[in-house]
């Protein structure tokens, strides 16, 4: 089980889960990446959508 950064919910990733392999959270849909296994990391991937929020502001 890892936490999701962007919603704190719970994600079963399983355990042949491998660094770089890409989950949505199941409660918010954001793309998150598994940056590490030992501990078990995950970080959102920025979506195309709010890469071009930024350039706009």
């Amino acid at each position: 089980m890892a936490l999701c950064p962007e919603c704190d919910a719970s994600i079963d990733v399983g355990d042949d889960v491998e660094e770089g392999q890409i989950l949505d959270c199941p409660e918010c849909n954001a793309r998150l990446e598994v940056v590490s296994t030992n501990p078990l990391e995950l970080d959102v991937i920025p979506g195309e959508d709010e890469d071009e929020d930024e350039v706009e502001a």
